[in-house]
């Protein structure tokens, strides 16, 4: 399926999470900022509610993100709702919804946004969640003239995203260091690309990756001249918290 010869149909700066830490991450109120700093791809978390509903969030639990506690995944989508995922953040976010990919897809594609879901789903529902967000994703994005790339650190939820719709670009994160049988994983998940950690990527691996005919896009890089180099070495992408200083209009390779 793959491979360079094929071009990056996505842009080469994405914003994580919508807004990095500018905003509330994974909510509409950060893909409308990161969209006025002029991004026009989006790095978004998706799991499923207790109801098999695909909603955006990162962590299993709602701790971190909101003014509620527990597992996401034990709430239905209406109880997700009647929690506030702003106010964590600072008091002008006070109420912010959780989205759902429904909300997510309508909004990005209205904007011209691209988008990468990172399938992230409740430990033990690897492969439901895989499953789930794979086939609504086939359907949001029927019409798209680009679809999303569907990446993971999961390569249960990757493999049953390659068999509900494999017509979906799909990319394999890494979360340490790349592991030597990095080629391997990604052949036997179909996948155009690889998404490395800033921390491990070396432009020996790039040149591999490349090599092999792979996409690059390396997370989550908060430095310009790293992020530089890291293009100027062939990484297709790089994900970013900066949506300041590193935003489209004001971000050089030069």
């Amino acid at each position: 399926m793959t491979k360079l010869h094929n071009p990056w149909p996505y842009p080469q700066l994405v914003a994580h999470r919508g807004a990095g830490r500018q905003a509330p991450e994974n909510t509409l109120a950060a893909f409308r900022l990161g969209a006025s700093r002029g991004f026009l791809m989006m790095e978004y978390d998706v799991k499923l509610s207790k109801d098999g509903v695909a909603v955006l969030l990162h962590d299993d639990t709602v701790d971190r993100t909101s003014n509620a506690t527990g597992i996401a995944g034990d709430r239905t989508l209406a109880e997700l709702a009647d929690i506030d995922f702003g106010a964590w953040h600072s008091p002008q976010y006070a109420g912010e919804p959780i989205p759902t990919l429904y909300s997510i897809a309508a909004y990005t594609l209205a904007n011209g946004i691209r988008s990468n879901i990172e399938i992230k789903p409740t430990t033990g529902l690897e492969a439901e969640t895989g499953t789930q967000v794979a086939r609504l994703a086939q359907k949001l994005w029927a019409h798209a003239d680009v679809p999303p790339l569907i990446s993971s650190f999961s390569e249960e939820a990757l493999e049953a995203a390659l068999q509900e719709a494999p017509m979906l670009p799909r990319a394999l994160l890494i979360e340490d260091e790349v592991p030597a049988d990095w080629q391997q994983r990604l052949e036997k998940l179909q996948c155009i690309g690889i998404n490395p950690s800033n921390r491990h990527i070396t432009r020996e691996l790039i040149n591999a990756m490349c090599a092999a005919g792979y996409h690059v896009a390396v997370w989550t890089v908060n430095d310009a001249d790293r992020a530089r180099d890291l293009l100027n070495w062939g990484c297709s992408a790089v994900i970013t918290d900066e949506i300041n200083t590193m935003a489209p209009g004001k971000f050089h390779l030069g």
